[in-house]
C-alpha cells in the first residue's frame, strides 16, 4: 500500500515502475503538420519574421514583460559595485560601503572622491554629482558634450571637449552605435536616451574633409556621462564620417502598432528588440527574451547580451554561462595609454592614442574587491557516478549541506545548512515552542550506524515563516538557529559546506536537472536509514497536476517522466539542489508536499527558496548569504 502524501513528510527517494501518462489531448498529427507548414509559409512571406527565424512576438516572453524589468532589476541583471540588491531592485549603496582602494576621480562640480565607486555612489544619491575625469580636479574645466548642425536642440553632430584638451573635437561615426548614443543623450539631460544613432545633417564641406581628426569612443551603456567612456584618437587616411544623434523627446516619438514600449516610456521599433543592444536605455528590451536576433547571446535567464560580452572575463549572465567553457578570455580593445599601430578591417594602417582612462576596467576591478562567499562548492574531490539512478546511497562528502533534524528519539525531517549557525527546513517540520527537543545532525550518512564525521548540534531557536499556511502549505519554510559552542563566536561545522541561497527566480528553469536527498521512506512505507539521493528535473506549469492548490511564485515541482525518483515520507524539509555552469550548488527547493509517491502525474512539490531570499536575509543577515549583489 502506497503512502498518501498529505505533506512530503511524505516522500522518499525511490524507484517506481509506472510509465508517464500524457495528460494533454491528442490531435491528428497529419492535420497538425499541414497546419504548421501553412503557418510557416504564411509567416515567412511577411515582414514579421525575425533574424532568428521566429515571429517577432515569439521573441519576447509576454508574461515576463508584466514585471517591467530594467537595468536595475537584480532578478535579471547584476547590480553595479555602487549598488546593492534589495527586494529585486538595485538601490544606491552608501559611499562608505565601497572598497577603500582605487583611483581618485573628479566630478563636474569640482569635488574629488577617493574612488570611482565612491563617486558613483554619491551620484546614485545625488544625480548632479557626475563623473568628469579620473585623477585630481584641474583648472582646465569640465568635460563637455554638445550637438551641432541639427534642426532642433535634441539632434546634431556630436562634439566633445576632454578635460585635458584645449580644443573641441567631433566623434567618428565608425565607433558610434546606439550604446554610445544613449549615453551621450543621457549626459545631455535626455533621460530616455537616443531616438536614433544615425541621421544625415547638412554640415560644412570643410568639416567633412577634416573628419580624419575625429575621436573614437567606446561605452558599456551603463554610464551616465560620456566622460566615463574610453576615448581614443586614430590617425588614418580617408574620410571616416562623423557621429550624429537624435535624442529622444516626446515630440519626436511616433509609436505605431509595431512599436515596442520600453519601461521608461520610450518606443523603439519591434525589430530591434532582443538583439543584444540596449536600445531602450533602461535595458527593458533585452530582459524578457525567448531568443536573440543578430549578433547576440541568449542567457539562460532570458536576457540577450552583445556577443562580444561572451568570454570577456566578466560574468554578464546571472546564470554564468557567458563565461563558461571559454578557452581564452577576450579583453576589451585597449587598456593602456600607449600609442600603437593597428590595421583596420579595410587594411589601412592607423595609429591609436588613448586619451582617457578606461573606467569600465576600473568598474571591473572594484567588483573584484567586493566580499565573496564560499558556498555551494564541495571541499573534497569525490567523483560522482556517471549515471544517476534513483535511490542510490550517498557517500561521505556527497551532500555536505544535508542535515537531519532529530525530534526526541527519531529523525523526522531533513534540512539544509546555509552557513553560520543556520539551517533551512520546512515549516511543517518544526514548532518554535519545541526548539529544546530538536537536534541537528550534520555530516550524517546512516543513523543506525553513525559515521565518525557526524556532529550533533543543539538548537537555540526556531523561526517559522509568519505567513505559513498549514492547510495549503504556502510559505512552508522555517529557519533553525543552532547553538554556538562554548566560547565560540560562530558555529564550527568542519565537515559541512553551506549551500548557496538563490536571490533570483531565473537562475534555474524547467527541465534543468537537480538533486534531491534524504532519509525518507520507500514506496512500500519501508524505513530508510541511510542517506539516499536521486536526480530529478524541474517541472513548469504544475497547476495541471495540482489545480487550485499550486502557487507558482512560492512553489516548485520536480520529478521524472516515469515517476521513478521522488521524495516521500521523512524527506520533508530536505534539499532540492541545483548546480550552475560553474558547479556552484544552490538550494532551489525545500521538500514540502505532494501526493502518491512515485507516480508520474503527482510530482513532488517544493518550497521555492528564491522567493524567500529577503525573508532569509532579514533573519540571518545579508552578508551571510549574499553571493552576489552585496
Amino acid at each position: 500500500m502506497e503512502v498518501q502524501r498529505e505533506q512530503k513528510t511524505q516522500g522518499s527517494i525511490w524507484n517506481g515502475q509506472k510509465s508517464f501518462v500524457e495528460t494533454a489531448p491528442h490531435t491528428s498529427s497529419m492535420k497538425l503538420t499541414q497546419f504548421l507548414l501553412f503557418l510557416y509559409l504564411h509567416l515567412s512571406s511577411c515582414k514579421c519574421i525575425s533574424v532568428s527565424g521566429l515571429p517577432q512576438e515569439d521573441l519576447v516572453d509576454q508574461k515576463c514583460l508584466l514585471n517591467k524589468y530594467t537595468h536595475r532589476s537584480c532578478n535579471k541583471v547584476f547590480c553595479q559595485p555602487w549598488q546593492k540588491c534589495v527586494e529585486g531592485s538595485c538601490v544606491c549603496k552608501l559611499p562608505y560601503q565601497c572598497p577603500k582602494t582605487g583611483t581618485p576621480v573628479c566630478t563636474t562640480n569640482g569635488r574629488k572622491y577617493p574612488t570611482y565607486c565612491h563617486q558613483k555612489s554619491f551620484e546614485c544619491l545625488q544625480p548632479e554629482t557626475k563623473f568628469s575625469n579620473n585623477g585630481t580636479c584641474t583648472a582646465e574645466g569640465n568635460f563637455n558634450v554638445s550637438l551641432h548642425y541639427g534642426n532642433t536642440y535634441a539632434e546634431g553632430i556630436v562634439r566633445v571637449r576632454l578635460v585635458d584638451q584645449d580644443e573641441k573635437m567631433f566623434i567618428c561615426k565608425k565607433s558610434w552605435s546606439m550604446t554610445e548614443a544613449n549615453v551621450a543623450c543621457v549626459h545631455l539631460g535626455f533621460q530616455q536616451g537616443a531616438l536614433v544613432a544615425r541621421k544625415r545633417f547638412n554640415v560644412p564641406g570643410d568639416l567633412l574633409i577634416n573628419s580624419t581628426e575625429c575621436l573614437h569612443v567606446r561605452c558599456r551603456g551603463i554610464e551616465t556621462s560620456l566622460a566615463e567612456c574610453t576615448f581614443t584618437r586614430r590617425r588614418t587616411s580617408g574620410y571616416q564620417g562623423l557621429a550624429d544623434v537624435v535624442c529622444y523627446t516626446r515630440d519626436a516619438d511616433s509609436p505605431s502598432n509595431q512599436s515596442f514600449q520600453c519601461v521608461n516610456g520610450k518606443h523603439i521599433p519591434q525589430e530591434r528588440v532582443c538583439n543584444g543592444v540596449n536600445e531602450c536605455g533602461d535595458q527593458s528590451d533585452e530582459l524578457c527574451c525567448k531568443a536573440c536576433q543578430g549578433n547576440a547571446f541568449l542567457c539562460k535567464s532570458g536576457v540577450c547580451i552583445p556577443n562580444e560580452y561572451k568570454c570577456n572575463g566578466e560574468v554578464d549572465c546571472i546564470t554564468g554561462e557567458d563565461e563558461s567553457g571559454c578557452k581564452e578570455t577576450r579583453h576589451p580593445q585597449i587598456h593602456d595609454n600607449l600609442a600603437r599601430s593597428d590595421q583596420d578591417q579595410e587594411g589601412e594602417t592607423e595609429e591609436t592614442e588613448i586619451l582617457t582612462a578606461d573606467m569600465d576596467i576600473e568598474r571591473q576591478r572594484i567588483k573584484s574587491l567586493l566580499p565573496k562567499l564560499s558556498c555551494g562548492v564541495k571541499r573534497n574531490t569525490h567523483i560522482r557516478r556517471k549515471r544517476v539512478i534513483g535511490g542510490k546511497p550517498a557517500e561521505v562528502g556527497d551532500y555536505p549541506w544535508q542535515v537531519a533534524i532529530k525530534d526526541g528519539e527519531r529523525i523526522t525531517c531533513g534540512g539544509i545548512y546555509i552557513g553560520g549557525c543556520w539551517v533551512l527546513t520546512a515549516a511543517h517540520c518544526v514548532r518554535p515552542s519545541r526548539y529544546r527537543h530538536y537536534q541537528v545532525w550534520t555530516a550524517l550518512l546512516d543513523w543506525l550506524n553513525p559515521n565518525s564525521q557526524l556532529r550533533v548540534q543543539t538548537v537555540n531557536r526556531v523561526i517559522v515563516h509568519e505567513k505559513y499556511d498549514g492547510t495549503t502549505y504556502q510559505n512552508d519554510i522555517a529557519l533553525i538557529e543552532m547553538k554556538k559552542s562554548s566560547g565560540k563566536k560562530e558555529c564550527e561545522l568542519s565537515n559541512s559546506v553551506p549551500a548557496c541561497v538563490p536571490w533570483s527566480p531565473y537562475l534555474f528553469q524547467p527541465n534543468d536537472k537537480c538533486i534531491i536527498s534524504g532519509w525518507g521512506r520507500e514506496k512500500d512505507n519501508q524505513k530508510v536509514y541511510s542517506l539516499r539521493w536521486g536526480e530529478v528535473k524541474l517541472i513548469g506549469n504544475c497547476s495541471q497536476f495540482y489545480p487550485n492548490r499550486y502557487y507558482e511564485k512560492e512553489m516548485q515541482c520536480a520529478g521524472t517522466d516515469d515517476g521513478s525518483i521522488d521524495a516521500c515520507k521523512g524527506d520533508s524539509g530536505g534539499p532540492l539542489v541545483c548546480k550552475d555552469v560553474n558547479n556552484v550548488t544552490y538550494i532551489w527547493g525545500i521538500v514540502s508536499w505532494g501526493e502518491n509517491c512515485g507516480k508520474p502525474e503527482f510530482p513532488g512539490v517544493y518550497t521555492r527558496v528564491a522567493n524567500y531570499f529577503e525573508w532569509i536575509s532579514y533573519h540571518v543577515g545579508r552578508p551571510l548569504i549574499s553571493q552576489h549583489n552585496v
